[in-house]
C-alpha cells in the first residue's frame, strides 16, 4: 500500500483505491487517496515552503534535478515495468518514456543554472538619462500540476521539473488511474535532495482534490494537461491565478505530391498507433494527394496489418489496451458511427475489453467526429486532396491547432505550411507526434493556451521584477 505525501511525511490517509493493469485487470497496487481537507493542509504546507524553495540557490536546485535524472537512469526498468503495469503503454514505448524524462529533468536543471533577467536601457528614453537598471525573474509561488495518464512520468516532469528549477513548492495531483509512477517520482526526488516540503502527492477526484487545488488562493499557477472540457472548466474556476493548459488534438499528416511515400509510411504508422493512439499529438488524420494515395495506402495497410496489438509487456507490442473500457467503448462506437456515415472500414475496427485493434477508415471527411473531435485512440482516417492549398484549409478546419506534419521535398511548400498550418508545431517531412522535451510544446485554438519544455515552462511559473537606480 503507498501512502501520500503531505507536509513533508508520507501520510496513511485511511482512505484507498486500487490500481489495475488496463491490459487484464489484474492488482498492481492500493495506493491512499486525499479528502478536500487532507488537498488544503498539502496546499497550506506547499504555501509555507515557498520561502524554502525561493532561497535555493541555482547550484542547489541544478544539482537536485541532475541528482534525479540519474536515479531515473538507475531505476529505469522498474520504472518502465511500473509505467506499462498501470498506464497499459507497451514496454518499448515505457522505456522510451523514462529516458526522456532523464533528457527532460537534465534540461530543467541547465535552466536553474541559467536563471536570469536583463539589463533595460533606460537612457534610451529622454526621461531615462543616468538611470541604470534591469529585470529579474522571481518564482511565482505554489505550483498546483494536474497530470494525465498517458505519459505517467514524462508529463509529470514537465511541470516538476520547471517548477523545482524556477523555485517553486509543487502539489502534485496525478490522474487517479496511474499514480504509483508519479508517486516513484516523489520518493526519487526526496532521495535527489528536495527540501521534503518542496512537493506535496495528492491522489483523488478532480471533483474533489482538483476543484480544491484550483480554487484555492494559495496556488499561483495551475499547470494542466488533459481533455478540452476539464481544461475549460478550470480556466472558469481560476480566478486571477495563472493557468497553462495543454488539451490536445485531431493532429494531421500531409503526403504531399512530391513526398518520400516509403519514408513517410512508418513514421505514420508509429505516429498513428504508438501507445493506442492515446497521445495528445497522435495522428489523427492523415491526407495524401490524390497522385500518391493509392502507394502510400497499400504500403501504410500493409504495415498497419503487420502490428502486433495484444499484451503491452511484449516488446513488439505496437498497439496495446486503452486506458480503460469505457474509453475504448467509446472510440469503437465513433469508428461504427463513421461507417454508418458512408466511411470505410478498411482495416481493424474489432474490440475485446479495452483492446481496441489497429483501426483505418477510408472515405471520411471533416464533418465526422472520428475527424473533427479527438479520438484518442488507435484509429486513423485516410482521405484523398488535389491542391496543396486545399488540403492547408481542411488541416485548419478544426477546433485544435497542437501540432501538423506534412512531408515533402519541395522548400517552398514546406515554407507555405509552417507559414499557413494554425498549429503551435509544424514538422516537417516527420508526424506530428515528433517531440523532443526542450522544445516548445503548446497550441493554438481549443489545444489549449501556454508553452511546456523547460526553458518556456520556467517563463511561465516566474514573474519579472523591474528594479531601476536614478543616479543623477
Amino acid at each position: 500500500m503507498k501512502k501520500l505525501f503531505i507536509g513533508g511525511h508520507w501520510v496513511d490517509t485511511g482512505k484507498y483505491m486500487d490500481v489495475q493493469s488496463p491490459y487484464d485487470g489484474t492488482h498492481v497496487e492500493t495506493i491512499c487517496t486525499a479528502s478536500a481537507d487532507l488537498t488544503r493542509e498539502a496546499i497550506d504546507s506547499a504555501f509555507e515552503a515557498r520561502d524554502t524553495m525561493k532561497h535555493l540557490s541555482a547550484a542547489r536546485r541544478g544539482k537536485i534535478l541532475d541528482n534525479v535524472a540519474a536515479l531515473i537512469e538507475r531505476d529505469k526498468e522498474e520504472i518502465a515495468a511500473l509505467i506499462t503495469a498501470e498506464a497499459g503503454k507497451g514496454l518499448v514505448f515505457s522505456r522510451g518514456e523514462a529516458s526522456r524524462t532523464v533528457e527532460n529533468f537534465k534540461f530543467a536543471a541547465d535552466e536553474a543554472r541559467r536563471l536570469s533577467g536583463e539589463l533595460v536601457p533606460y537612457d534610451a528614453s529622454e526621461s531615462g538619462t543616468n538611470r541604470f537598471g534591469y529585470y529579474k525573474r522571481y518564482p511565482i509561488g505554489v505550483i498546483g500540476a494536474i497530470t494525465p495518464f498517458n505519459f505517467p512520468l514524462n508529463l509529470v516532469a514537465h511541470k516538476v521539473g520547471p517548477a523545482i528549477a524556477a523555485g517553486c513548492p509543487i502539489v502534485l495531483k496525478p490522474a487517479s488511474s496511474t499514480p504509483l509512477t508519479a508517486h516513484k517520482l516523489v520518493e526519487l526526488l526526496l532521495e535527489a535532495g528536495l527540501p521534503a516540503n518542496g512537493i506535496n502527492l495528492v491522489v483523488g477526484s478532480g471533483s474533489v482534490v482538483g476543484n480544491v487545488m484550483v480554487e484555492s488562493d494559495k496556488i499561483a499557477m495551475i499547470t494542466f494537461t488533459g481533455s478540452p472540457a476539464v481544461g475549460l472548466d478550470i480556466k472558469a474556476k481560476a480566478g486571477i491565478k495563472k493557468v497553462t493548459l495543454e488539451l490536445g488534438s485531431n493532429s494531421a499528416a500531409v503526403i504531399h505530391e512530391d513526398a518520400d511515400v516509403r519514408y513517410a509510411v512508418p513514421k505514420c504508422v508509429t505516429g498513428a498507433f504508438a501507445n493506442s493512439g492515446q497521445v495528445c499529438i497522435s495522428i489523427q488524420r492523415i491526407y495524401v494527394h490524390e497522385s500518391r494515395y493509392d502507394e502510400f495506402r497499400t504500403l501504410f495497410i500493409d504495415a498497419v496489418k503487420s502490428s502486433r496489438c495484444g499484451d503491452p509487456k511484449d516488446e513488439k507490442t505496437l498497439v496495446g489496451p486503452m486506458i480503460d473500457e469505457k474509453e475504448a467503448a467509446r472510440a469503437e462506437q465513433w469508428v461504427k458511427d463513421a461507417v454508418a456515415q458512408g466511411a470505410k472500414l478498411t482495416v481493424g475496427g474489432g474490440r475485446k475489453g479495452t483492446l481496441l485493434e489497429a483501426t483505418v477508415l477510408e472515405e471520411t471527411n471533416e464533418k465526422m467526429t472520428v475527424v473533427r473531435e479527438e479520438l484518442f485512440a488507435p484509429v486513423v482516417c485516410l482521405m484523398k486532396y488535389k491542391t496543396l492549398d486545399e488540403v492547408i484549409e481542411r488541416v485548419n478546419d478544426s477546433q485544435f491547432g497542437l501540432q501538423a506534419g506534412i512531408f515533402t521535398n519541395n522548400i517552398h511548400n514546406a515554407f507555405k505550411a509552417i507559414d499557413r498550418f494554425e498549429v503551435g508545431g509544424v514538422m516537417i517531412n516527420d508526424m506530428p507526434t515528433f517531440r523532443v522535451d526542450q522544445m516548445p510544446y503548446g497550441g493554438l485554438k481549443l489545444s489549449g493556451t501556454g508553452r511546456e519544455g523547460p526553458k518556456f515552462a520556467v517563463e511561465e511559473m516566474t514573474e519579472i521584477k523591474t528594479v531601476m537606480f536614478n543616479l543623477n
